[in-house]
């Protein structure tokens, strides 16, 4: 009788949680390039720069959902850290206003700054206990490589973008990007800097989508 009551108050007063809308998921795999002989610094992805394309090595590529999205009421918030003289991680794709923060995590400063076009700044040289943590917001699509002032050897890269439906492969190409709202969209695979391949799709609700780029 008492969750009856419940209940009933819960129907009078509105209480009952709206029924989330029914989403999609997209899963399958993209095709990488192979990768480069290996670094000489001990650290798990580096990016490199071949003939002016910008890459990670081993290869990885960021899969996004193109197309009409509400604008997020909160602004996002990443995290990419200096350590072991390395931007961690390598490769961080957000969301266009996202404001990233950049910790030192090393015995040593840093500086961290970027001459790409979509964000150009210089953080300064900083010591891991400074407080507080340096951050910059991102609020203009594009790529942006950063790179130290001091450790001439350190590349990351940023890589902003118009929606908030986006996951990074892993080492195999592999990818599975959830929580997507039903309709039409165009799905992309940002692989380097020259190299971004797409596929229309239509999204069904509750339901698994395989797409296999070519």
């Amino acid at each position: 009788m008492r969750i009856f009551r419940l209940l009933l108050l819960l129907l009078l007063t509105g209480g009952l949680p709206a029924r989330l809308p029914a989403q999609a998921v997209i899963e399958g795999r993209v095709p990488l390039p192979p990768a480069r002989p290996a670094p000489v610094l001990n650290q798990r992805y580096e990016i490199v720069s071949q003939g002016g394309v910008v890459g990670t090595n081993p290869p990885l590529a960021v899969v996004y959902l193109e197309g009409r999205f509400p604008a997020p009421t909160v602004p996002a918030k990443a995290v990419m850290t200096q350590q072991n003289l390395a931007f961690v991680p390598s490769l961080l794709p957000v969301a266009v206003g996202t404001r990233v923060e950049f910790p030192n995590l090393d015995a040593t400063y840093h500086d961290v700054f970027s001459y790409s076009a979509p964000k150009r700044f210089d953080l300064g040289r900083y010591r891991a206990e400074e407080q507080p943590v340096p951050s910059q917001v991102f609020d203009v699509a594009g790529l942006v490589t950063l790179r130290c002032d001091i450790h001439e050897h350190m590349r990351g890269l940023i890589l902003v973008l118009a929606t908030p439906h986006f996951v990074v492969t892993d080492a195999a190409g592999r990818f599975r990007l959830g929580g997507l709202p039903p309709g039409r969209y165009v799905l992309k695979a940002w692989v380097d800097s020259r190299t971004t391949l797409e596929r229309p799709v239509e999204l069904q609700a509750d339901t698994v989508l395989r797409v296999d780029f070519p």
